[in-house]
């Protein structure tokens, strides 16, 4: 038996494939079918056993928004008994240490940067709150009032039931066998000896995902764990306050120095633990049922207890909680959940085949949010909230494996309490990805973080040498514990330098593509802000819009020759969506073809920057390099000792130099050629914390960090970017006008006041004693000596206004300041002066 052609068919009919298809009936799309091969009314993944708890404290603005929709939308998903779907009992974590207290006040700031109501409450209010906690275990808590319990298969229930109402088809029962591609486009879902036509096929299958992705050749990054979760007996002090069997009253709570939380289940505690060692699950020899066989004691996504597992933290519990001390473990189970290479969920639509879209590794806690933002990204081909963090093709390739996605997964599964440094490293596997500088930098004692797989340096101890050297102006304040960790003065030294002399950056990491084929300069004209059809020799700084006027990246493009563009971009999505328009170009102008090609690991990059530069550079290459002879954003292949190298006059930081480009083979010897001959000119080797500083001293935006796709041109202070003759039509040129009047914020630039405190990014700021904005990137600026923030703020904060940022609890002054702070005439840049001049 056949379907009359879905246009869109959802894999997957948990709280995630529901609240699609509801969602995609808000915008009113209704030509939905969506297959399912359990029950419907017990689907067996695990929307069927999550214990749903909806903690909104995150550190991603997207995942906390989301969050607050999964809030409003089941409280509003009333049944049939007159009660919402969602349990507003609030949320408490806890601090038994003083270092998780501190953090408690971090986590605090999280919420209220962005709009959650959260508070940092005593120990005898944590009590007053949860009597059965331990007086003298307790420290102290972070109290989210809005935060609660969602009952999850109720509110799928309910999403069911409408979806059909308005024409969207279920079918239950129903396994998926294939999924049909032409042409690079999804043409069918096979179900055995059903055929479902589809234009767009969206899998939220839950920890099934690979299996579909490998249908369609398109790696689903993520590892079904097992999760340990278990009810009490019946708790004496619990005894008479909740009417319903698995009612709660308490505020849900996180012990998260013990890794565990725990809910109120009527007169019981249920209790999941993250304690236990990582328990992988190989979906090949995962029990299957027939789904007249599920029921909530036996289902694909739970497997049996192990109570040997179980042990340290019911001890742990008993400790916490006294009172369960009278009860005893009634059952447990150990249920299945997805954990991701970075802890994210997947969202978006494949890079290898059009209308294959993902929306996985996705928890209760933001399901209906991000079913939101898949039923917009279908239907208008964007989404309101950013989808940075969780985008499907975020990950590089090696970051797909399984031995990859295995390691880090079970990684992020015994860290997710863990008290996290914004810059710490993961541990493992490290040296993953290495540039053919490498050794060098090992040699320079190069302090390594990671960061897509790269090893990046982010000081080098080589050059501690000099901090003798260094004038006390440059030498920056002590810093608290905090923002002192994964820092080193030696930064200091290596800003000095560059500013005043000379220093190399390794640049390898930053993502490059090659855009070939008579077309490439149509296509890019059609794509980006800038005039891409200037002549041969010429660089561009430009975004990527969507067709809402929203930035979606911003890029460098250098014309190399008629046919070649080099484009620096931001991450493996801009890869993803260069790919996709280039399929649409070739199929919409066969004789003009285009064709997109990764070129970062084959080649290297090397940034020689400083005022001194140009005497480094005249010591090995011939060519004429001088002001005149390669102007500022100009590009042109030249010979350093021998070997051939792209030279871009593009410089990050603020200073006079290049970008070098070499093939890797070649890349050791241009690092050594360049190295010696800046020995009398007093060249460093400079890292990731240097440059930071300078970057944000400078002005310039991180896309991701300062800059999102919730954000359009002139707000984010890129307006220069969109370039006003050019009259041929891009993405987001109809919308930008009107998308720049609707809106409300600004980012700004901030220094604080009292000259020495360094916050490090998405703190709350205040404006007239009110949350109402947050810090993207920050830094201590050597040259400047200040500490710079840059926050989002009303458009109604001036230049000169004073504001609060929150840090660690504390209320720090800060000046609103013009941006840039350092060179604001472009003088150093554009080779007028190399004399210094801090502002």
């Amino acid at each position: 038996m056949s379907v009359s052609s879905p246009r869109v068919v959802i894999i997957g009919a948990g709280i995630v494939g529901a609240n699609l298809a509801d969602e995609l009936v808000q915008l009113g799309h209704t030509n939905t079918l969506v297959i399912e091969q359990g029950p419907l009314n017990l689907p067996g993944g695990s929307t069927s056993h999550a214990p749903g708890l909806v903690f909104s404290s995150n550190p991603s603005k997207s995942m906390t928004a989301f969050a607050q929709y999964t809030i409003e939308k089941l409280t509003s998903l009333v049944g049939a008994d007159g009660r919402g779907s969602f349990l507003p009992v609030g949320g408490l974590e806890i601090a038994t240490t003083e270092a998780r207290l501190q953090d408690l006040h971090r986590r605090a700031g999280w919420n209220r940067s962005y709009g959650v109501q959260a508070e940092v409450i005593e120990a005898a209010d944590c009590l007053k709150k949860f009597p059965m906690l331990n007086p003298e275990k307790v420290l102290g808590g972070l109290f989210t009032k809005n935060d609660g319990l969602a009952l999850a298969s109720k509110g799928t229930s309910l999403v069911i039931e409408r979806a059909q109402a308005a024409g969207v088809e279920f079918r239950d029962g129903t396994v998926v066998t294939d999924i049909e591609q032409s042409g690079g486009k999804v043409t069918a879902v096979i179900c055995g000896e059903d055929r479902f036509e589809a234009d767009i096929v969206v899998s939220c299958a839950g920890f099934w995902g690979p299996n579909i992705g490998k249908m369609v050749g398109t790696p689903i990054p993520l590892l079904p764990l097992g999760h340990q979760f278990a009810w009490t007996t019946p708790a004496p002090s619990l005894a008479g306050i909740n009417e319903q069997p698995a009612g709660a009253t308490r505020p849900i709570l996180r012990y998260q120095d013990g890794d565990l939380y725990y809910r109120e289940w009527g007169d019981r505690i249920g209790i999941g633990s993250y304690a236990h060692r990582p328990m992988p699950v190989d979906l090949d020899t995962l029990a299957r049922y027939a789904p007249s066989e599920i029921t909530e004691e036996r289902m694909p996504s739970s497997l049996a207890f192990t109570p040997e597992d179980f042990a340290a933290e019911w001890e742990a519990t008993q400790e916490l909680l006294p009172d369960l001390r009278n009860t005893q473990i009634q059952r447990g189970f150990n249920g299945i959940f997805s954990f991701t290479p970075d802890g994210g969920s997947l969202v978006g639509e494949s890079r290898e085949v059009d209308g294959f879209f993902v929306a996985e590794a996705v928890w209760v806690t933001h399901a209906p949010g991000i079913a939101r933002a898949v039923a917009q990204l279908i239907t208008s081909g964007q989404s309101e909230t950013d989808l940075s963090d969780c985008d499907l093709n975020r990950f590089e390739d090696v970051q797909t494996t399984k031995e990859y996605v295995s390691e880090t997964s079970q990684q992020n599964f015994v860290e997710i309490y863990d008290i996290r440094h914004p810059l710490e490293p993961r541990l493992k596997p490290r040296n993953v990805r290495t540039s053919p500088f490498f050794a060098r930098q090992q040699e320079l004692g190069a302090f390594f973080l990671e960061g897509t797989g790269w090893e990046r340096p982010h000081w080098y101890q080589a050059n501690a040498a000099l901090l003798d050297q260094l004038p006390q102006e440059w030498a920056a304040p002590a810093r608290d514990q905090w923002s002192n960790m994964f820092h080193s003065p030696i930064a200091a030294v290596e800003a000095w330098k560059t500013r005043t002399a000379v220093a190399m950056f390794d640049m390898t990491p930053l993502k490059r593509v090659e855009i070939t084929g008579p077309g490439a300069g149509q296509m890019l004209q059609g794509l980006t802000t800038a005039n891409m059809l200037r002549a041969p020799g010429m660089v561009s700084y430009t975004l990527l819009l969507n067709s809402a006027g929203s930035i979606t990246s911003d890029i460098t493009v250098a014309r190399i020759s008629e046919q070649l563009y080099q484009a620096g971009i931001n991450s493996n999505v801009d890869v993803a969506y260069l790919d996709r328009e280039a399929r649409k170009f070739n199929e919409a102008n066969p004789g003009q073809w285009v064709s997109v090609r990764d070129i970062t690991a084959g080649t290297s990059c090397i940034g020689l920057w400083g005022p001194l530069a140009p005497e480094v550079m005249a010591k090995v290459s011939e060519d004429d390099l001088s002001n005149d002879g390669l102007k500022y954003f100009r590009t042109k292949q030249i010979s350093i000792a021998g070997i051939p190298v792209t030279a871009m006059r593009l410089s990050y930081v603020g200073e006079f130099g290049w970008e070098l480009y070499a093939s890797a083979d070649v890349s050791a010897r241009l690092w050594d050629v360049l190295f010696e001959a800046g020995q009398e000119h007093g060249i460093i080797a400079g890292g990731r914390e240097a440059f930071n500083s300078m970057r944000l001293e400078k002005g310039f935006r991180s896309f991701g960090t300062d800059v999102t796709t919730e954000h359009e041109p002139e707000q984010a202070g890129l307006g220069f970017a969109v370039k006003a003759a050019k009259t041929a039509d891009f993405v987001g040129k109809d919308a930008l006008a009107s998308r720049a009047a609707a809106a409300t914020t600004r980012l700004r630039c901030l220094t604080i006041d009292d000259g020495t405190s360094v916050v490090l990014g998405k703190e709350p700021v205040y404006v007239d004693g009110v949350p109402a904005g947050y810090v993207t990137s920050a830094a201590y600026g050597y040259t400047v000596r200040k500490p710079i923030a840059y926050a989002w703020l009303p458009s109604s904060v001036e230049t000169g206004d004073s504001v609060q940022i929150e840090y660690f609890g504390r209320l720090l002054t800060a000046s609103v300041v013009d941006d840039p702070l350092y060179d604001p005439q472009m003088d150093r840049l554009r080779g007028v002066t190399l004399a210094v001049t801090p502002s």
